[in-house]
């Protein structure tokens, strides 16, 4: 994977929006959410972010939309960003439950609405967002070489998928994909306890599709990590052990503990690519030496971190 081709940085955190937009009901968004909205996106620009990463439900669809306003308003802002978001999920209507939906015309009109939203004539990366157990890979392909041909959509990729649904998807595909979005983090280790509890009566806990990680490894395929911050369990003025050795961590690197958690998944080999959602500036920004430097956690640091969070010793 590599920037010159999908402008998706090995490593290097990506900005979620999740966070934008106002509420999560049809309520519309109002100036606040705009202005919080920018603070946000302004933070994650300082800190040298360059990937946004996105989705058509965010908020109903008002992190999209609160996003294409400051597009509109801040001239070339879109040319020196790379905007990514997502489809295939469908909210409960009060006709249908919530459902996933990978159809041609699904995603097709999801783009759509998607580069409406957002102001914009291109969506660089399109993930699809949960596997549809019902999908069609010849079908999704369609709407694949539909949107590429156009000139809608320039990558594509997924999320929460597994490597044996990656290749059955991919054998259908004339276009790689580049991208792979999981929950990862120290608080959510099941990705990396998958690698060392195999063998053991631990495993059957781990529901972390075993060899996932280095199947994208082997094809550079970029491992996102969403939920990359642990929900601020390990930075929230907790006194955990964990959260102590963070904070211990930080002092001793002169960082912040964000950092010491974002360098944890981007210590991996797997140069796992953390994305940020949080809404709040002082803590995006508390992220810049996750982006600026490399990594500074020593192997036994990182274990330290690993077997402190796990809360026992290693099979």
């Amino acid at each position: 994977m590599t920037g010159q081709t999908t402008g998706l940085r090995t490593g290097q955190p990506v900005y979620g929006c999740m966070g934008l937009g106002g509420t999560w009901d049809e309520v519309p968004y109002t100036a606040a959410d705009i202005a919080h909205a920018e603070a946000a996106v302004e933070a994650a620009l300082d800190a040298g972010m360059t990937v946004f990463d996105h989705a058509d439900i965010y908020r109903r669809g008002k992190a999209e939309a609160v996003f294409g306003e400051l597009l509109d308003r801040a001239s070339g802002l879109r040319e020196r960003i790379v905007l990514q978001t997502k489809c295939g999920i469908r909210q409960a209507d009060g006709r249908h439950p919530g459902m996933y939906d990978l159809r041609s015309a699904h995603i097709i009109r999801s783009v759509e609405e998607s580069l409406t939203r957002l102001r914009t004539d291109v969506i660089d990366v399109l993930l699809l967002h949960r596997p549809d157990p019902l999908a069609d890979p010849q079908d999704i392909a369609k709407a694949f070489a539909s949107l590429h041909g156009q000139g809608l959509v320039r990558h594509f990729g997924v999320s929460n998928m597994s490597a044996a649904q990656i290749t059955h998807l991919q054998s259908h595909l004339d276009v790689p994909l580049v991208a792979n979005q999981l929950e990862m983090s120290l608080g959510s280790r099941d990705w990396v306890e998958a690698g060392v509890l195999v063998n053991t009566p631990a495993a059957a806990g781990n529901g972390f599709p075993h060899g996932t990680v280095e199947y994208c490894q082997t094809r550079e395929i970029q491992l996102q990590a969403w939920g990359a911050l642990a929900q601020g369990r390990y930075t929230g003025g907790s006194d955990s052990p964990t959260a102590q050795l963070v904070s211990d961590l930080a002092a001793r690197k002169r960082t912040t503990p964000e950092t010491i958690l974002l360098w944890w998944l981007q210590r991996h080999p797997a140069r796992i690519a953390p994305v940020i959602g949080t809404s709040r500036p002082e803590r995006i920004r508390a992220c810049r030496d996750a982006v600026s430097r490399e990594p500074e956690l020593t192997h036994e640091e990182w274990y330290d971190l690993w077997v402190t969070a796990r809360g026992g010793p290693l099979p």
